[in-house]
Parts: C-alpha cells; structure tokens; sequence
C-alpha cells in the first residue's frame, strides 16, 4: 500500500488502527476518542484522516498549550464540545516546602499503576506546583491508588481545566563539544552516559526524535532536533555552532527542566 511508504516500519501498526478507526466511523457514523497521543502520532492521524470527506479530526489535551492529546474522530455532522474529550485535570497536593519532585517522579508514580502512557496527557510542573490531565475513564481509579510520588506523601484534587498552568519551555542550556553529530555521540553528551550505553538504548528502540523512534546510532542529529531516551528525560539540539581546532563540533544542547 502507497501509504505506508511514508512512514517508517514501526510505525505501520498504528497506520493499521487509525485506518481501522477511519473506517469505524465511517461505517457506523459514530465518533471514536482516542487516548492522548504524542504529536508524531497526531501528524499520523492528520495525514491519514484530515483530509477525508466522511470523517474529521479533531484534537485536544486539556488545554491550547499542551503536547500531547486525545482525537475525536467524527462524521461531518458531529463538532466536539470540550467534554467529549474526557480529560480530568489533576493538581497535586504535597509538602513542596521539604521535597522535590520532577517530571519523571510524577510519570513513575503514574506508570506503576499499570495503566498505558495513552491514559494521561501532559504534566505541568511550575514553581513546585504540580498538575496533570488524565482520561476521565481511569481518573477515578488514579485518584485512589496515587498516595506517593518519590517518597512524598500525595494527594490528588480536581481541578476544572481552565485553571491548568500555562507552561513555557523551560531548558538547561549549555554549548559542548561532540566527536560528530550522530544521534548517539550527541545523546551520550545530553544525558552523560558512556557511548555504548547511548548506542544500545538507541538500537533498542528506546529513543525519538522528533517523536518519532530512530534505531539507527549514526543518524546524523541537527538544529531544532528534540530528543528523548526512555528513563532518561528530553534534550533538544538548538545550534551547531561550528569545529573546534581539535576537529570536534560545537553545540548548544538543552535538556529539559
């Protein structure tokens, strides 16, 4: 099938459930939400049914700011109010003044419950406050079984979502030098790991960029690339600013707070 040149292999399976979604609702005219999707798989669900006569897609995460977000697929006829997305806004109540927590404490907390990265969208951490979006149908469920994050006790308050956060992006930058450009030079500098280690969780399939999974070590990073290794957070490539005298290239990284 001509479409799935486009898109790399991996990829092809989720080809196969928006096709299979596209058809749903065009077959029972009904409409079909998705779970919160990262903007590689929103870019895959426009192209595939932004265009078509009989069905429209509509995208939302709990606010105009956030990344990642729930698809409403829907016959011509159908316009999506804010509630049928079923999105719950959480805040997250802890004793900031005596601990700390990051994005990747409140994303671990969320996982060992078991349930599917699809089931929450994006988490909003700004001057120790915490909030995150989660699908309504497990929000109950959350709710219940999230009691710490780290080692701090918690609790969960819902929130409607127009008080969610704006969020600007915030990064840790800095300029360092790189043997070359490959994606596994440039993510063993980000994440300070040995070059092996970057080369294996590379060819494991545990590594984006631009949302997208690349498996290849020598993919050539550039300017704007964003970047993301499985336990180990996001960085992003702003400039190459050029060769050293000892043939080594200049980059300005930043990793995401």
């Amino acid at each position: 099938m001509e479409l799935y040149q486009h898109f790399r292999k991996e990829e092809h399976p989720f080809i196969d459930q928006v096709l299979e979604w596209k058809e749903m609702v065009s077959r029972q005219y009904a409409p079909k939400l998705t779970d919160f999707l990262d903007p590689r798989e929103q870019q895959i669900v426009q192209s595939i049914a932004g265009g078509a006569e009989d069905v429209r897609a509509f995208f939302f995460g709990g606010a105009p700011f956030v990344e990642r977000k729930r698809v409403f697929l829907a016959p011509p006829y159908i316009d999506p109010e804010e509630e049928d997305y079923g999105i719950v806004l959480f805040a997250v109540r802890y004793p900031a003044k005596f601990v700390s927590l990051e994005h990747r404490d409140v994303l671990g907390a969320l996982m060992s419950l078991g349930l599917r990265r699809g089931k929450f969208g994006d988490i909003l951490i700004r001057d120790g406050e915490i909030q995150f979006f989660v699908a309504a149908e497990v929000a109950d469920y959350v709710r219940l079984h999230v009691e710490t994050i780290g080692k701090a006790p918690v609790a969960l308050e819902p929130l409607p979502l127009s008080a969610a956060m704006p969020l600007a992006e915030t990064w840790e930058e800095g300029t360092v030098t790189v043997s070359s450009l490959r994606l596994d030079a440039v993510l063993a500098q980000a994440f300070r790991l040995a070059r092996e280690k970057a080369r294996a969780l590379v060819e494991s399939g545990l590594v984006k960029v631009n949302w997208k999974v690349v498996d290849k070590p020598d993919f050539l990073c550039g300017p704007g690339d964003v970047l993301s290794a499985r336990g180990f957070g996001r960085c992003k490539l702003f400039s190459v600013e050029g060769m050293t005298k000892k043939e080594r290239w200049r980059i300005r990284l930043g990793r995401q707070k």
